[in-house]
C-alpha cells in the first residue's frame, strides 16, 4: 500500500473521531508499523520513551478500531487498511459516488464519516442520539499493552449485553491481565449504557462512602439531563432500576480479610455483602463488574446459570499472544520459548518480569533456564508475597504439602495427612482454588511451577 495514502486515511479517521489531526508521534507509530518496525525501534528513531510510545499506540488503535468497526492492533493494521482501501475501490466501481463523504476521485475533501457495513436502524440511531451518556472513568487505568483475549471479551460482552447479567466477577491471580481485559471491555461497550463508572476499592473505601459516591454521581447526572428540576436523591437501587448502568469495581480483594479463608469480609466492609445481595435479588437493568484476586463467598456459591450472576476465572495467554511479549523483549526466536511460556503459565506480568531479568543479564535462555528451572526476579517475588500474605495459616500448610510433590496429588492421599483435620483440609483446598493458587484435575491437586518455587523458597 502507498504509505502516504494510508497516513492520509488514518488522519481523516482520527480527525473525525477526535477533531484533531495526527500528531508527530502518532504518525511515526503508523509509519513504523507499516514498515514492520517494533515499538523499540520506533521509540529509538523519535527519541521517545518506549512505554509512552506503546501507550499512545494503544490509544491510536482504539480510535481506528471504532472507526473501522473491527479490533485494530499493531499486527493487523496493514491488512485492515488494505481491506478498507479495497472496500472504497469496490464501492466506487459499483456506484461511482462519494464514499464516507471523502471524494477519492476528485479534488474536494470533506470531514470523513466511515460507514458501517450495515446502515443503522433509524429508530435505534435516533434513540442513541437522544440518550445522554454520563461516564466517570477517571479511576480507570490507561489501556497499556493488550494481548489477544477475544474469547474472554466475547463471553463478557454476551453476559452483559445479551444475557443482562447483574453481577459478574472477573477473578485471577495477580498479573494475569484482569484489569487490562476490563478496560478493553469498557472501551468497547460503554456507549451501550446511560451511565458508566469505574471505582478502585482501597482500604479506606467504606460501604457508606462508596454508596454515597455512586448516588452523588447518578443524582448529578440527572441534574445535567434536567437542569430545571432538582430531583430528590434516591436509594442506589432506584438509580440502577431507572437507568442502564455499568459499574466496575476493581481490587475487590481489599474488601476481605487477610489471614482468613478467601472471601471473608472485613468487619468495616460487611455492608458490601448486603449491597451485592441486593444487586443480585432485586430487579434492575444495570450491571456490576467485580475484579480481584478473590470474590465474595455468596458469589462463589452460585452455580445455577439461570441466575443473573456470572464468574469468569482468567487464565494465562495462549502461545501466540504470550509470544508477543517475548518478541518485544527480543526472545521470540529462542528454541524453548514455548517451554518458557508454559513454565510461567502465560501470565503477562510473570513473563515480562523474567524476560527483563534475562535481558538485563544478556544471557541465553537455555543457559539461564536449564531443565525447567524457574527464575524468581525480585519484583516477581514482591508480587507473589502480596498474594501469599493474604493466606490463612491453614492454607499455608496445604501449600507446603502440595509444593513438596512433583506430580498432582490425589485428594485421598491428601486426606491421609494426619497434621490437618479433615474438615479444615477440605475448606483450605476450596479457598485456595477460589484464590486461583492451586489447580484441580478431577480428584487431584497441583500447584503451578512459579508458585511452587516461591513456596519452597519461603519455607
Amino acid at each position: 500500500m502507498n504509505l502516504k495514502e494510508v497516513l492520509k486515511m488514518a488522519d481523516e479517521m482520527v480527525f473525525a473521531k477526535t477533531g484533531q489531526h495526527l500528531d508527530n508521534l502518532q504518525e511515526a507509530i503508523l509509519r513504523g508499523t507499516m514498515q514492520g518496525e517494533k515499538y523499540t525501534k520506533i521509540a529509538e528513531e523519535i527519541h521517545c520513551n518506549e512505554s509512552y510510545v506503546r501507550q499512545v499506540g494503544s490509544q491510536l488503535w482504539q480510535i481506528l478500531s471504532e472507526k473501522l468497526g473491527e479490533d485494530i492492533n499493531k499486527k493487523n493494521f496493514r491488512s485492515a487498511m488494505k481491506r478498507f482501501q479495497f472496500s472504497i475501490v469496490s464501492h466506487f466501481a459499483q456506484d461511482c459516488v462519494q464514499i464516507s463523504c471523502v471524494n477519492y476521485c476528485g479534488e474536494a475533501r470533506h470531514p470523513p464519516n466511515i460507514p458501517n457495513s450495515h446502515p443503522p436502524n433509524q429508530e435505534t440511531a435516533n434513540s442513541k442520539q437522544t440518550r445522554t451518556l454520563h461516564q466517570d472513568l477517571s479511576e480507570m487505568p490507561e489501556l497499556g499493552d493488550f494481548f489477544d483475549r477475544t474469547p474472554e471479551l466475547q463471553t463478557l460482552t454476551t453476559w452483559i449485553l445479551q444475557q443482562r447479567s447483574r453481577l459478574i466477577t472477573l477473578i485471577g491471580i495477580s498479573g494475569i491481565g484482569k484489569t487490562s481485559l476490563a478496560v478493553q471491555l469498557v472501551q468497547q461497550i460503554k456507549d451501550e449504557f446511560e451511565c458508566v463508572i469505574w471505582c478502585n476499592i482501597d482500604a479506606s473505601h467504606t460501604p457508606d462512602e462508596f454508596e454515597h459516591q455512586l448516588i452523588e454521581f447518578f443524582s448529578h447526572s440527572e441534574k445535567l439531563d434536567s437542569p430545571a428540576s432538582n430531583p430528590k436523591r434516591l436509594p442506589l437501587i432506584k438509580y440502577l432500576q431507572n437507568h442502564r448502568c455499568l459499574i466496575v469495581l476493581d481490587d475487590v480483594q481489599n474488601l476481605f480479610c487477610s489471614g482468613e479463608l478467601a472471601g471473608k469480609y472485613k468487619p468495616e466492609s460487611e455492608a458490601y455483602r448486603s449491597l451485592f445481595k441486593q444487586i443480585e435479588k432485586l430487579s434492575h437493568q444495570s450491571c456490576f463488574l467485580l475484579i480481584g484476586w478473590e470474590q465474595p463467598r455468596e458469589v462463589t456459591q452460585v452455580k445455577n446459570h439461570n441466575t443473573p450472576i456470572r464468574t469468569l476465572q482468567l487464565k494465562g495467554l495462549d502461545i501466540a499472544a504470550a509470544g508477543e511479549i517475548l518478541r518485544d523483549y527480543g526472545l521470540a526466536e529462542i528454541d524453548n520459548s514455548e517451554s518458557l511460556i508454559h513454565r510461567y503459565q502465560g501470565n503477562p506480568l510473570w513473563l515480562k518480569s523474567v524476560a527483563t531479568l534475562i535481558q538485563d543479564l544478556g544471557g541465553g535462555v537455555t543457559e539461564l533456564l536449564p531443565n525447567d528451572t524457574i527464575l524468581l526476579p525480585e519484583d516477581l517475588k514482591d508480587v507473589l508475597q502480596q498474594q501469599f500474605d493474604r493466606l490463612s495459616e491453614l492454607e499455608k500448610q496445604v501449600i507446603s504439602l502440595l509444593a513438596k510433590e512433583n506430580q498432582p496429588i490425589d485428594r485421598a492421599k491428601l486426606l491421609e495427612n494426619n497434621t490437618i483435620p479433615l474438615s479444615d483440609l477440605v475448606n483450605a483446598l476450596q479457598s485456595l482454588s477460589r484464590r486461583c493458587l492451586i489447580e484441580q484435575q478431577e480428584s487431584s491437586y497441583t500447584i503451578p511451577p512459579v508458585l511452587k518455587q516461591y513456596a519452597i523458597a519461603s519455607m
